[in-house]
């Protein structure tokens, strides 16, 4: 970065101004450093922990709609009465599940 005070004549609210700008741009260098050291240190702790987390988060919520309505796909599991009490809270989620519980799966799937 080129530094904007250099070749001017000094006089003391201009050094403090430089200085206040120096000094922003150190901040800015150290933050921009801790963010991409935590970032690193992310990916080598806990991102591959927190992938299977998601994915078994979404198992378990693939289990759950399947219970609860499984009759769209022709398994009666519970009784209409209760699907029809938990339907507000799962319509958005039927499409993508229908989506997906009827996709053909591969080996690779469960690899990855």
């Amino acid at each position: 970065m080129k530094r904007k005070c250099a070749g001017r004549i000094p006089s003391r609210e201009w050094e403090m101004r430089c200085s206040f700008e120096m000094y922003f741009h150190m901040t800015t260098v150290f933050s921009r450093f801790l963010n991409t050291s935590r970032e690193i240190l992310y990916g080598l702790a806990i991102h591959d922990q927190v992938r299977t987390l998601a994915k078994q988060r979404g198992g378990l919520e693939h289990l759950f709609v399947l219970i609860s309505f499984g009759d769209l796909l022709g398994v009666p599991v519970l009784p209409p009465y209760y699907s029809m009490r938990l339907l507000p809270f799962v319509v958005p989620l039927i499409n993508n599940w229908k989506r997906r519980m009827l996709r053909e799966r591969d080996l690779m799937d469960a690899i990855f």
